[in-house]
């Protein structure tokens, strides 16, 4: 799986999550050639968000609760790397009304949607990010990333982790979201890590687990910062 179909393939875990929606046809496609669907985008923003931002999510993935739980001061900076249409980063930036929320994606067309949804509620703090294939593309630093569903798509994980800290200001974090091994509902179960599995990842990458939270019935919240070497 190359990591320019990082972001674009992220999405197709919550398509999986939602367990209201039937699978689409296109995933099991991808499933099967490891990733390699070349003719499946996510270039038309009003259908996903049918899907991702469905009113009915929010019972399992507990929005309010997650931004709670990252004790957010008003004037934080944050990355939603993997943003989609918005779903996370709406939310973020009516947190942080005096910091920004830098919605990356590597869809153009998601990043437009979001810069437009934003400017429709009066959110003046959402910058969005188009990605490169090996990063994201960050173009100032950041006190958090916050990573939902996209984690296990990357393939070189600690490589790309390692670029992210020359991201992260003093003290800065990292949230990662991912489906849990034994949930009955979520993504192919290959495609999920356990997480002594990301531990050991994001300690290579020179991080360190500062808090797991168990509130979310579907997935992990991981959260970490960097190691003091």
């Amino acid at each position: 799986m190359q990591q320019r179909h990082l972001l674009r393939i992220a999405t197709f875990s919550f398509a999986w999550l939602l367990a209201a929606s039937p699978v689409p046809a296109q995933h099991e496609r991808r499933e099967k050639s490891k990733g390699h669907n070349h003719h499946q985008r996510f270039d038309d923003p009003a259908k996903w968000s049918k899907s991702f931002d469905d009113p009915a999510r929010d019972a399992w993935q507990k929005p309010e609760e997650v931004i709670r739980s990252l004790a957010l001061k008003a004037d934080t900076r944050i990355a939603d790397i993997g943003a989609g249409t918005g779903y996370f980063t709406v939310r973020l930036a009516k947190s942080v009304p005096g910091g920004q929320v830098f919605a990356v994606d590597i869809e153009r067309k998601m990043v437009e949607h979001i810069e437009s949804r934003a400017k429709e509620s009066g959110l003046l703090n959402v910058c969005g990010v188009v990605a490169r294939e090996t990063s994201a593309n960050l173009p100032e630093p950041v006190d958090l990333a916050l990573l939902v569903n996209s984690y296990h798509h990357i393939d070189a994980r600690t490589a790309y982790m390692r670029d992210l800290a020359a991201s992260l200001r003093p003290g800065g974090r990292v949230a990662i979201i991912e489906a849990r091994p034994e949930a009955e509902q979520g993504p192919p179960k290959h495609f999920r890590l356990p997480v002594a599995r990301i531990d050991e990842e994001m300690a290579a990458a020179g991080y360190r687990r500062i808090a797991k939270h168990d509130f979310l019935p579907r997935q992990n919240l991981l959260v970490y910062d960097r190691s003091q070497r």
